[in-house]
C-alpha cells in the first residue's frame, strides 16, 4: 500500500494505525489543503497528515491526546535542546512517591499493578522535577510524551489500565528510561484543540474533516464501561495533570472515570422514543454542523449505528463519493458502491471509510 508514513504513539484500543494508508490514498486527489482530525486520540493520524503538508487541526478532549499534539504538530526546537532536558529526567534517583503507592508494585504485592516499583520510583521523581522546570506548555507536553512512550514500554497490562495482568508482563521488568519523541518538520500549518467535538466545529471551516468516534457496542448486553477511553487510560491522564485524584476499584480509576461521570454521547447505549440509538442522532448532527467541503467517516460495523443508518445520514447531509472496507481478518482492502449487506455476508470485524462530499 502507498503513503505508508512512520508515526509514533502508545499501544491503544481503536488506534488508525492500520487505517492511515488508506485514508491519504483516499484523500490525495481531493482539492484540500485545511484539515480536521475531530478525535485524534494518540494522533497518530494527524502525524501522518501533518507529514503530507496538509494544514491540520488535531482535536480531542483528553488530556494526553492534547499533550501529544501539541509535540507533533506544534514542536519547533531542535533535538538536542528537548535531548538536554531529558537526560537531566534520566539522571533523577527515584522515590515513593503517589505514583509508587498507587500503581507500583513487586512481586511480593498483594494486588496486580500496572507498573514494577523500581518503575513507578522513577514516575515520581520525573513528574515532579517537570512540574519544576521553568518551560513553555509545548516544552513540557514534549517532556510528558516521552514519560508516557517510556511507560508504554514497562507496563504490565493488555494494553489499557482497567485492569492489569494478574503476572508480570516480561517488558515490566525492564528499567524506565526516556527517550526524544520523533519530532519532525512539517511545512502546514497546525492547531490543537482540547474540546467537544462540537464545539470544535463550531464557527471553524475545513476543506477536509476525518471523524473517527469512539463507537460504543451494537450488543446491548455490554456494559459502556468496557469501551470508554477515559476509563482505558486514566492512568494517562493522571500523569498529564499530576493532580492526584481520588480513586476507586481495584484498578485504582479515577474518580472521574466513572461510568455516570466519563460517558461519550457516540458511546451512548440508550436509545430516544423512537428507538433510534442516540449515538447515532450525534452523528448526524455532527455532519450536519460541519462546515466542511468533504468529511471523512471511520466508523466500525460493531458500533452502535447501522448500515441503513449510516446510508440515511449520509445521504441526507451530502454525496458519497466512496466506501472502502478493510477487513483485517482477510487483510483485504476493497473500494466498493454503497452495498445494503453491512457485513458483506461474510467477516465479523469490519472497517469502513466513507467519503462524503457535503451539500
Amino acid at each position: 500500500m502507498k503513503n505508508e508514513l512512520k508515526t509514533q504513539g502508545i499501544k491503544y484500543t481503536g488506534s488508525k494505525l492500520k487505517l492511515i494508508p488508506y485514508i491519504l490514498e483516499l484523500i490525495k486527489e481531493l482539492p484540500i489543503q485545511s484539515v480536521l482530525d475531530g478525535f485524534s486520540g494518540t494522533t497518530r493520524v494527524s502525524q501522518a497528515l501533518a507529514k503530507q503538508g496538509y494544514d491540520v487541526t488535531s482535536n480531542d478532549i483528553s488530556e494526553w491526546s492534547y499533550v501529544f499534539a501539541n509535540t507533533y504538530l506544534l514542536a519547533n526546537k531542535d533535538k538536542k535542546y528537548y535531548q538536554n532536558l531529558i537526560d537531566k529526567l534520566n539522571s533523577l534517583e527515584g522515590y515513593v512517591g503517589w505514583f509508587s503507592i498507587n500503581y507500583g508494585g513487586t512481586d511480593n504485592s498483594s494486588r496486580k499493578n500496572p507498573f514494577q516499583l523500581k518503575n513507578t520510583m522513577r514516575l515520581d521523581a520525573i513528574r515532579d522535577y517537570i512540574d519544576k522546570m521553568d518551560i513553555d506548555i509545548v516544552d513540557k507536553s514534549v517532556l510528558l510524551t516521552s514519560l508516557i512512550l517510556a511507560l508504554d514500554k514497562v507496563d504490565s497490562t493488555i494494553g489499557h489500565y482497567a485492569s492489569y495482568l494478574s503476572e508480570w508482563s516480561p517488558r515490566s521488568y525492564k528499567d524506565l528510561f526516556l527517550e526524544v519523541p520523533d519530532l519532525f518538520e512539517s511545512q502546514g500549518k497546525h492547531t490543537v484543540l482540547k474540546s467537544d467535538i462540537f464545539e470544535a466545529v463550531n464557527n471553524r471551516v475545513f476543506d477536509l474533516a476525518y471523524f473517527d468516534p469512539p463507537y460504543g457496542s451494537n450488543n446491548e448486553k455490554m456494559p459502556p464501561s468496557r469501551v470508554r477511553y477515559s476509563s482505558y487510560y486514566h492512568i494517562y491522564t493522571t500523569i498529564v495533570l499530576n493532580d492526584k485524584p481520588l480513586l476507586f476499584g481495584k484498578a485504582n480509576r479515577r474518580n472521574d472515570s466513572r461510568d455516570l461521570l466519563s460517558s461519550s454521547v457516540f458511546e451512548e447505549y440508550k436509545r430516544d422514543e423512537d428507538g433510534h440509538f442516540i449515538a447515532t442522532k450525534a452523528i448526524k448532527r455532527l455532519i450536519e454542523i460541519t462546515n466542511a467541503k468533504y468529511i471523512l467517516f471511520s466508523y466500525s460495523n460493531g458500533g452502535r449505528a447501522t448500515e441503513s443508518e449510516l446510508k440515511d445520514i449520509f445521504n441526507t447531509t451530502g454525496e458519497i463519493i466512496k466506501v472502502v472496507k478493510i477487513d483485517y481478518k482477510k487483510n483485504v482492502m476493497s473500494t466498493m458502491k454503497w452495498t445494503n449487506e453491512w457485513l458483506n455476508g461474510d467477516s465479523k470485524n469490519v472497517e469502513f471509510l466513507f467519503l462524503l462530499k457535503k451539500k
